[in-house]
């Protein structure tokens, strides 16, 4: 029996004593008409669910598994009715999880009659967000694939061909792009960016090799799958050890070092092709990795057919990916104690306070546990697409998520503008409670809620702020201040009994914060480039990007673009995901108007959009 398999006995047993100490609790508040949350469960809770043993909740896990039958565990405890697919507790979907190198791949060098294959892992590796496929052609070196005239006066590819080719870029960027060698390198940097501005050339394939920044700097290939990107980046894109194209120019006289230093020094391109006999035969193969995972879902029904949504995504990082924090640390266990494991506590605490005062309520109360938010907010989407309870009906949503670390009594509240009544609400509320509210209007950030924003449903969002420890494997249990969440718990089931028994909040469309408020984190689209104004929707579609909601008197808004439509072409480039337009946007200029072309409904239509200034 393994670790994960032997963890389910205590869970279970844990359940056990959780529902006996539930049915005193609720007997206790049901006694004095208030709802209370013990610490204690609240910790319990949040120790199971971020036990190494679960090895930190990935999509598609075991780990994961185990906490969603944990979660269900408690819901048929605490008497919630099964809200989920074929009267289960359940709401299963497949995602995409990740990838893994397949056995058909080669990268075959042929210089004259001379003919080297180079060995995978060796002397080469795949990006995980490489095409598959197999290329054959000559070779040009296009220094760092930048391509910045205006910033820089600087452009890679100026009067050089390489369509149908195979391009040899340096990682990093020119050093008079980052003088002062900042750890916050500008976009021209990122490798989707080099992949991208060389695909939108024509090239057939990348060929990344690191630069040279100090003496005692090692020649490491990238870990395949540690570096964030799309599917599928529409080119072949490997990482090549620096003595592979160095032999490629020494025939020539020249290196790698020594056209990086020429690069830096005359602060000039230095890309030229190399001779025709130098062809490259390349094939990537990789296989995509798909799982089923489960939302999990209970539901307290109250006197009519309306009810209140409470949410918290249980998934996190498990042993990491490139969305880790501690990159040097992807292999161990990153336990998601505070992200989100505090939040499914909570929820699971909400839950356990309010299932006994149902007959109370004039309206239910959903509770729903996502899986795979951290993979684009995948759970969320799925319900909202596949609603197990009429999506109309559903009054407000509550949102928890990273709630285990309140400090001096603070608590972030997003969302508060979406509803007509919340502020009302949220006043007569706070002063029973010792927690100090700092709220946004906005209900954009990058947490389940937002989807629901984009259905037109209320949100309060509940966050205790971001800190170090945040997407590491540091993120423990014995860091959560379970007194202060389980304060938050007491507010949260309050707010809940207010949105059951009060009059129904009207949807409000805010416009999203722009002073960066921790609970609109994410929702600003601050960065580089223009502003276009558009929510993307993160479910996956084969080709393009959709548009979940579009910001109001944004340059999309005024453009006529709206939501569900499916950017597909930007200036005349093909956009084949989120990374294609963003630095399609990033490329672009401030007042610039621009063609776009989108899918409205399966057909095309074309529009100019005049874009703004981020703020």
């Amino acid at each position: 029996m393994d670790k994960i398999s032997r963890l389910l006995t205590p869970v279970r047993r844990a359940a056990a004593i959780f529902s006996l100490a539930a049915v005193a609790a609720a007997f206790l508040a049901a006694a004095s008409r208030l709802p209370t949350a013990d610490p204690k469960l609240y910790l319990e809770h949040v120790k199971t669910l971020a036990d190494p043993a679960l090895e930190g909740r990935w999509s598609g896990t075991r780990g994961l598994e185990i906490a969603a039958e944990y979660i269900a565990a408690q819901f048929e405890r605490f008497g919630l009715q099964p809200a989920g697919d074929e009267r289960s507790y359940y709401q299963r979907f497949t995602v995409t999880t990740g990838a893994h190198l397949g056995p058909d791949h080669h990268f075959i060098v042929r210089q004259g009659t001379a003919r080297t294959e180079l060995k995978t892992k060796e002397d080469y590796l795949p990006l995980n967000f490489s095409s598959t496929g197999e290329v054959e052609g000559n070779v040009v070196f296009a220094g760092f694939g930048a391509s910045a005239a205006e910033e820089f006066d600087y452009d890679d590819f100026e009067g050089l061909d390489v369509k149908g080719k195979v391009v040899v870029i340096l990682r990093g960027e020119p050093r008079k792009f980052n003088p002062d060698n900042s750890p916050q390198p500008t976009r021209h940097a990122h490798l989707i960016s080099k992949a991208i501005n060389a695909r939108d050339r024509g090239a057939k394939a990348v060929v990344l090799v690191n630069e040279k920044r100090g003496p005692d700097e090692e020649d490491t290939l990238i870990k395949f799958g540690s570096v964030s990107g799309p599917k599928d980046a529409g080119i072949l894109i490997v990482h090549a050890r620096r003595a592979v194209v160095d032999e490629w120019l020494k025939p020539l006289g020249k290196s790698l070092a020594g056209l990086q230093e020429a690069i830096d020094a005359g602060e000039k391109p230095q890309s030229f092709a190399l001779p025709e006999k130098l062809r490259v035969s390349l094939a990537v193969d990789i296989e995509r990795e798909h799982a089923t995972v489960r939302n999990v879902l209970g539901f307290l029904p109250g006197k009519t057919k309306e009810y209140v949504i409470v949410g918290a995504h249980y998934d996190h990082l498990g042993r990491g990916n490139e969305s880790s924090l501690a990159p040097s640390q992807i292999g161990q266990v990153h336990p998601g104690a505070d992200d989100n494991a505090s939040g499914t506590a909570a929820l699971l605490e909400v839950a356990r306070i309010l299932a006994g005062r149902g007959e109370q309520l004039g309206r239910g109360v959903l509770f729903i546990a996502f899986a795979a938010e951290e993979i684009g907010l995948l759970g969320a989407r799925d319900w909202v697409e596949h609603p197990t309870l009429p999506i109309e009906n559903a009054v407000a949503m509550i949102n928890m998520d990273m709630v285990g670390r309140i400090r001096g009594g603070k608590v972030y509240v997003g969302g508060t503008g979406t509803g007509s009544t919340f502020e009302e609400l949220l006043a007569k509320v706070a002063h029973r409670h010792p927690l100090k509210l700092d709220t946004a209007k906005s209900g954009y950030s990058s947490s389940d809620h937002t989807v629901f924003v984009t259905r037109k449903v209320p949100v309060l969002f509940f966050f205790s702020g971001l800190h170090s420890d945040y997407h590491k494997p540091s993120d423990t249990w014995d860091k959560i201040n379970a007194e202060a969440a389980a304060e938050l718990v007491d507010l949260v089931a309050d707010v809940t009994i207010e949105l059951a028994q009060t009059e129904r909040p009207r949807f409000v469309r805010v416009t999203p914060e722009t002073s960066g408020h921790p609970a609109a984190i994410g929702a600003t689209g601050s960065g580089y480039g223009a502003y276009f104004g558009s929510i993307p929707d993160f479910g996956e579609i084969e080709n393009g990007v959709r548009f979940a909601d579009i910001r109001p008197g944004s340059p999309a808004d005024k453009a006529g673009i709206r939501a569900g439509d499916v950017l597909v072409e930007f200036r005349g480039k093909p956009i084949r995901n989120l990374y294609d337009f963003t630095y399609a946007l990033r490329a672009s200029k401030v007042g610039e108007t621009v063609e776009v072309k989108v899918l409205r409904d399966g057909k095309p239509v074309t529009a100019k959009v005049t874009l703004g200034q981020r703020r």
